[in-house]
């Protein structure tokens, strides 16, 4: 036994957990020791085992190192959902490089300015990304095979990964995790057990499908992951690969729960005991669906962030006693809500959500290309919501979104939870447009199921009409405009600034 191997060999426990500050590269390759046969990553129908991802993931940090990637470089990795993408985020970590995963659906000026703040040794990606004048690795070219699979001596990164976000604005900013590559409490979810088998149908540059796809092989789970979500097939795979856990974000969850009910019934969800949802509001409406169909100790909300700067959580079975609630403050975490000049309000007031935690105020990251919202000892994204008087936290909007219409605020999240009961209606995003009289107008982006027709110019309110119906009249839109498109990305965000400025640049 070499002294690779053997150093290898001691980063799991008897029971096959990662032991604290295990490097996450090389964890792969103790799985892949302990557990060689069993799966690791199914997708397209496939299914690579644990000894076939790592031997997969060592050729390629070798292959990178080839290119001149060394402890401490950048590593930038765009590309569609795939077991290389994986790969690729564990051949940095072997190496003792950063990942920096890129949504691949961005344009070329995009990606050149993302780049340009990442400022990496080497891309990751296919053959139609835009890397510019920055060295690129194309995914689908063979590796030599002169590579040797063999495990690399265990090596730390650190930082441990850096996220790109574009941002409430749309503007990008670089989010670095400065916490190394060393295994501990951030890199476990307690919705996630290790030995897990997990569904995941969110773009793996986004922090959720990242931790529930990549960072959950370390702990020996089974990933089932999609190229692109699709609701039936969601229910087909969760069910033939006897899934216990899923991450979600609520167009997900919608679409699903939007189904023929036959085809919905017939599914097998049997086998799920966490189903974890974030990243936006979710339809009062669909979440109870879904409190019905799986349970309501099985379903979990967390409100939270790249950032990791405080967080909530919350289960169904709290969820029912109230409704809309994104639970309460986790241990370490206080939640305060303050005005516009930073005081404190009252419970039932909105105001901006800020974090206060024990551990400190902004040591969980740290952003390139963007400054920070901290007040002191308080950070915070820009949300606003209200406690009520047991300290559960509400929702109303992000800041940047809120809409002034004739001297009062107006907060989309709540229009756009009344427009998606409207059958027919898949998602919908509300904007402000300039309105001479009252300073702005509510506008509806509405997205409709595949196969109901977009209404005629004179018939866009009469189609909403259920939910003008259920909002007060300064809530109301005031015009609407349908399609087929998707509304929200895959990871269920709606970027309003940019649908904005779209129709204002449209006239």
């Amino acid at each position: 036994m070499d002294q690779a191997t053997r150093a290898i060999d001691a980063l799991l426990d008897e029971a096959g957990l990662p032991v604290a500050g295990a490097p996450i590269g090389a964890l792969l390759s103790a799985q892949a020791a302990r557990q060689p046969d069993q799966p690791a990553f199914t997708f397209a129908g496939r299914t690579l085992t644990f000894a076939q991802m790592d031997a997969g993931a060592n050729r390629m940090a070798r292959a990178l190192a080839a290119r001149g990637v060394q402890p401490g470089d950048t590593v930038a990795i765009t590309m569609p959902n795939r077991p290389e993408y994986a790969l690729a985020v564990y051949a940095a970590w072997k190496l003792g490089a950063t990942p920096c995963p890129i949504s691949q659906r961005l344009t070329a000026p995009e990606m050149a300015e993302v780049l340009s703040l990442a400022q990496p040794r080497l891309v990751i990606g296919t053959g139609a990304t835009p890397a510019g004048d920055w060295p690129l690795l194309e995914i689908d070219d063979p590796l030599p095979d002169t590579l040797p699979d063999g495990p690399l001596p265990p090596i730390v990164s650190s930082p441990g990964k850096i996220l790109a976000s574009g941002g409430s604005t749309g503007r990008p900013k670089l989010v670095v995790d400065p916490i190394s590559s060393g295994w501990g409490p951030d890199k476990t979810v307690p919705f996630r057990p290790a030995f897990s088998t997990v569904i995941n149908a969110g773009p793996l540059y986004h922090t959720s499908p990242f931790s529930f796809a990549i960072v959950a092989l370390a702990e020996g789970c089974h990933v089932v992951c999609m190229e692109r979500f699709d609701p039936a097939e969601w229910l087909e795979l969760a069910g033939r690969h006897r899934v216990t856990v899923a991450p979600m974000v609520p167009t997900m969850m919608s679409r699903i729960a939007r189904l023929d009910p036959a085809v919905t019934a017939a599914a097998d969800l049997s086998s799920l005991k966490f189903l974890m949802h974030s990243s936006a509001p979710c339809p009062q409406d669909v979440k109870r669906w879904w409190l019905d169909r799986v349970g309501p100790d099985v379903v979990w909300e967390v409100y939270g962030s790249t950032e990791r700067l405080g967080s909530t959580l919350i289960r169904g079975s709290e969820w029912l006693e109230r409704p809309g609630s994104v639970g309460r403050a986790n241990p370490g975490d206080t939640i305060l809500i303050v005005d516009g000049a930073g005081n404190p309000l009252p419970p039932g007031e909105i105001g901006e959500i800020l974090f206060r935690r024990t551990i400190g105020v902004g040591v969980n990251y740290r952003y390139i290309g963007a400054g920070t919202r901290i007040q002191g000892d308080l950070d915070g994204l820009g949300d606003m919501g209200w406690v009520d008087g047991d300290g559960y936290l509400y929702i109303a909007d992000r800041r940047t979104d809120m809409i002034l219409v004739g001297g009062v605020n107006v907060y989309p999240a709540e229009i756009e939870a009344a427009l998606e009961r409207v059958p027919g209606v898949l998602c919908a995003a509300v904007i402000g447009l300039p309105d001479a009289d009252m300073g702005n107008r509510i506008h509806a982006i509405v997205e409709l199921a595949d196969g109901v027709a977009i209404p005629a110019s004179d018939q866009a309110l009469a189609f909403i009409k259920i939910a003008l119906e259920r909002l007060a009249p300064y809530k109301r839109p005031r015009s609407a405009e349908y399609t087929h498109e998707r509304v929200r990305d895959d990871a269920g965000k709606v970027r309003r600034a940019a649908l904005r400025a779209a129709r204002l640049a449209e006239g």
